[in-house]
C-alpha cells in the first residue's frame, strides 16, 4: 500500500531518534496487553480447508495453489518462504512444494492433477504461473478468488476476537502518543511515538502522523512538519494481533478547534453513522458507500470522488491483510454477510486546507454492523 510507502520513509530517523532519548512518561506507563490471546486452533484452519474444497467442487476447479502470503498462513498456519501449498479439491490436507513451475507441475501430477482447472491465489509470482502453463499444457490456471475470498472473507469468531484485541491495543497506543503532543513537534516524532507505544503493548505496529493541511492527503505527505497551535492532526494505522490487522484513524486538534474545523469534523462523523447504519446483511458494498457519500454531498462537497470531497471508497475488507475482499465502493454488488469486517473511514478532503478522516473497523453481525471501537464523539475528543 502506498500509504506504508510513505510512512516507512517518514518515520525512518524518527524512531530510530525516539530509541535513543527517554520514553515520553504516557508511553512508559503503558502495560503488554496480549494476556488471553488465542491462537487460531488447528481444528479451524482444517476446517477452512474442508471449505475451500466445497468452493473449489462449486467453482470447477480441481486445486488452489498459494505461495507464501496470507493466504498460506490462513489455511495452513505456515509462511515458509520459497515454498508453496496445493489445496486439492478431493485432498483433506495441504500438499506441499517448493515454490517452483517445475517442481508445482511434478506435485500437480503426483495429485493426478495433470488436466483441468488450477486456481491461483492472487499473490502469486507471474514466473510461477507462466511456467506452470509450460509445463502443464493441458492444465488450465484461472482465478483463485473466488475461493480464497470465499473463505477469507467471513471471519470467525476466533477472528473476530483477534481483530478486537488489534484494535483495542491499537486505541490504547493512540491515546498514549497523543498525549506527547507538544508545540514545534515533528511528525516524524509522533510517529516514533506511536511506534514506541505498540511496542511497550506488546506487540508491533506504527502509524503515519500528518498535521495541518496535509491532513487532507489520503496517504500524507512526506514534507517536514511541526506541530503548530490550531493544527489539525491526523493518525492512520495500526497493529496486528496473531497476524490479524487493525486500522484505526483518529483526526483531532491541537488546541483550541475553529468553527469551520468542528463543522467538518462532525459532517465526517456523521457520514461514519450513516456507512454504519447502512452496514446490513442484504445490503450491498456499493450502498454502504452511496450512504455515507450522500451526508458529504448534501453539504455541497464533490459530487462522486471530487474534492473538496470523499476522495476514496468508503471502506475495505480487513483481517489478515490491512486490505483484502470486499471493499465498500460504487459498483460493487457483494451483499454483506455475517462475519464480514470492514473498515469504515469517508474522508473530507479540503487540499490546501485541512482533512478529516475518522476510522474505525465494524464487523457484521445478524442485526447490522458493530464497531470494534468507540467512534470518537467530537474533535476535541477523539477518544471520548
Amino acid at each position: 500500500m502506498k500509504r506504508r510507502i510513505f510512512l516507512a520513509t517518514a518515520l525512518g530517523g524518527g524512531i530510530a531518534a525516539a530509541q535513543q532519548s527517554e520514553v515520553p512518561e504516557p508511553i512508559r506507563r503503558l502495560r503488554p496487553m496480549l494476556d488471553g490471546v488465542m491462537p487460531i486452533s488447528d481444528a479451524e484452519r482444517a476446517a477452512r480447508r474442508e471449505k475451500a474444497r466445497r468452493l473449489m467442487t462449486e467453482h470447477k476447479l480441481d486445486a488452489i495453489y498459494l505461495e507464501s502470503g496470507t493466504s498460506m498462513y490462513y489455511f495452513t498456519g505456515q509462511r515458509a518462504a520459497g515454498q508453496a501449498a496445493i489445496l486439492g479439491a478431493k485432498k483433506a490436507d495441504a500438499v506441499w512444494t517448493p515454490a517452483e513451475a517445475a517442481k508445482t507441475a511434478q506435485a500437480l501430477r503426483d495429485m493426478g492433477i495433470a488436466t483441468g482447472r488450477v486456481g491461483m491465489e492472487e499473490q502469486v509470482r507471474f514466473a510461477t504461473f507462466d511456467g506452470l502453463r509450460r509445463e502443464l499444457p493441458a492444465v488450465e490456471c484461472v482465478s483463485g478468488t473466488p475461493v480464497v475470498a470465499g473463505c477469507r472473507m467471513i471471519k470467525s469468531a476466533a477472528e473476530i476476537a483477534l481483530l478486537q484485541r488489534a484494535n483495542d491495543i491499537t486505541i490504547e497506543a493512540y491515546k498514549a502518543a497523543l498525549a506527547t503532543m507538544r508545540e514545534g513537534m515533528t511528525q516524524r516524532e509522533l510517529g516514533a511515538n506511536i511506534s514506541a507505544a505498540f511496542r511497550a503493548l506488546g506487540t508491533g505496529g506504527a502509524a503515519m502522523a500528518i498535521f495541518g493541511k496535509y491532513t487532507a492527503f489520503p496517504h500524507g505527505s512526506i514534507q517536514p512538519q511541526q506541530l503548530r497551535e490550531g493544527d489539525m492532526v491526523l493518525i492512520d494505522d495500526g497493529c496486528t494481533v496473531e497476524g490479524y490487522v487493525a486500522d484505526i484513524t483518529r483526526t483531532t486538534v491541537f488546541g483550541k478547534p475553529t468553527k469551520r474545523q468542528r463543522e467538518i469534523w462532525d459532517l465526517e462523523r456523521k457520514a461514519q453513522d450513516a456507512a454504519l447504519a447502512a452496514a446490513k446483511p442484504g445490503a450491498t458494498c456499493e450502498s454502504v458507500d452511496a450512504a455515507a457519500r450522500k451526508v458529504i454531498t448534501d453539504a455541497g462537497f464533490g459530487p462522486g470522488y471530487k474534492t473538496p470531497g470523499l476522495p476514496h471508497r468508503t471502506g475495505h475488507g480487513i483481517g489478515l491483510d490491512g486490505h483484502e475482499w470486499t471493499y465498500l465502493v460504487k459498483g460493487n454488488k457483494t451483499k454483506l454477510e455475517p462475519g464480514m469486517c470492514f473498515s469504515n473511514e469517508p474522508t473530507i478532503a479540503i487540499y490546501g486546507e485541512f482533512g478529516v478522516r475518522l476510522e474505525d473497523c465494524m464487523y457484521i453481525t445478524p442485526g447490522g454492523a458493530r464497531m470494534f471501537t468507540k467512534q470518537s464523539p467530537a474533535i476535541d475528543q477523539p477518544f471520548g
